[in-house]
């Protein structure tokens, strides 16, 4: 940091100091300083205790308690030229205290805080007046995991910066202070600037925050589905192995959908459930868009015999759009409801059965054709 001298058009240069040297205290000198000047921080803040002790069972004691304009708690740990290696759980901690503080309790200790001063100032006047004369009963604070911490120290450690970092992925409010003394002949000053994170990559922490937490929610969901699905399938092929062999030898998997051979490549008897329904299905792919669809005509052509056989209409669906084509029959359903399993699963295994049945014959001999054909 220089001083700038514009009568010699020159800067000089001060001289950088530690609180130690110059013999600051943490509580006597940094703490009043940020108290007194809060802004120093960047944002309006509304302190409302210091050295605050009231944790249940812990004699533990946060350096200083505030209020941001949006009502969020803000928790400020003061060092002096070391930040220490336990900085960050400590407040971790005090952040889980306080986090159980109800609006009434906040009020109280702001009370305290002020009647010690002894100015007879009122709590709720105060609050009113930092909300913008928002009446007091429309105030809301401390709501939700809203809970801010700021550290504040003359150097950060690298397992501070380090876990602080780490904790901005997931959506921790946190952020590091480094207040550095200089000197100049008999004059002092102070620099206090915001180091994690930075100004200019704070958006962009924000934002690499939230997609971290949003792939962090997208990997418990799919574990979740995951689970379900082999719930959801380890049942019913115990059903379906009550009534066919089909499925003797297939093991519930996590995905979707599971399948079962015909005798004839590429052409499956699957199971699929979704949130919205469930379904028996023949399924037809062997590679070629051409040999699916003259699997799919030439079942076609057979679907009146087909579905008398299967007992009722079935959805012939060609997939223009795609490579399969498939035959289908399905039912309204939510595989994550599991009151809805049974009907689920009673209509699929059902017709499942049924359309083994029904496809048999024609499936052997469109088998024959397929080897007829390959071998010209």
């Amino acid at each position: 940091m220089y001083k700038i001298d514009p009568t010699g058009n020159r800067i000089e240069q001060l001289r950088k100091r530690s609180f130690s040297e110059l013999g600051f205290r943490e509580r006597e000198n940094l703490q009043e300083w940020i108290v007194n000047e809060p802004s120093v921080l960047g944002e309006d803040l509304l302190i409302i205790q210091k050295e605050f002790s009231g944790f249940s069972d812990t004699q533990e004691r946060l350096d200083i308690l505030a209020l941001d304009k949006q009502g969020s708690l803000v928790l400020i740990e003061n060092k002096l030229d070391d930040s220490g290696r336990d900085v960050t759980w400590q407040s971790l901690k005090y952040a889980s205290y306080c986090s159980n503080l109800s609006k009434d309790n906040i009020r109280r200790i702001f009370q305290e805080y002020l009647d010690k001063a002894g100015r007879g100032e009122s709590a709720n006047e105060k609050l009113s007046e930092f909300f913008d004369d928002t009446e007091y009963e429309d105030i809301n604070l401390n709501k939700g995991v809203t809970q801010r911490i700021i550290l504040i120290a003359a150097k950060f450690r690298k397992e501070v910066t380090s876990t602080v970092l780490w904790l901005l992925n997931y959506k921790i409010r946190i952020q590091c202070f480094r207040a550095t003394p200089y000197s100049m002949g008999d004059d002092l000053f102070l620099n206090v600037e915001k180091i994690i994170p930075t100004q200019d990559a704070e958006e962009y922490m924000i934002g690499m925050a939230e997609k971290a937490q949003d792939d962090i929610d997208d990997q418990a969901e799919l574990k979740h589905r995951h689970i379900v699905r082999r719930e959801f399938w380890t049942k019913l092929i115990q059903r379906m192995n009550a009534k066919s062999d089909l499925y003797q030898n297939i093991s519930p998997g996590i995905y979707a959908w599971i399948g079962a051979g015909t005798g004839v490549r590429g052409i499956g008897l699957n199971f699929a459930v979704s949130k919205s329904y469930g379904r028996a299905e023949l399924y037809i792919d062997r590679g070629s868009k051409e040999e699916n669809e003259f699997v799919f005509d030439e079942l076609l052509g057979q679907k009146d015999e087909i579905e008398s056989s299967f007992g009722g209409p079935l959805v012939w669906e060609r997939l223009e759009a795609r490579r399969a084509c498939r035959i289908k029959a399905e039912t309204a359903g939510n595989l994550y409801d599991q009151e809805k399993w049974d009907a689920m699963q009673e209509f699929m295994v059902h017709s499942m059965v049924k359309l083994e049945q029904a496809l048999k014959g024609p499936l052997q001999q469109i088998g024959l054709k397929l080897k007829a054909i390959s071998s010209r």
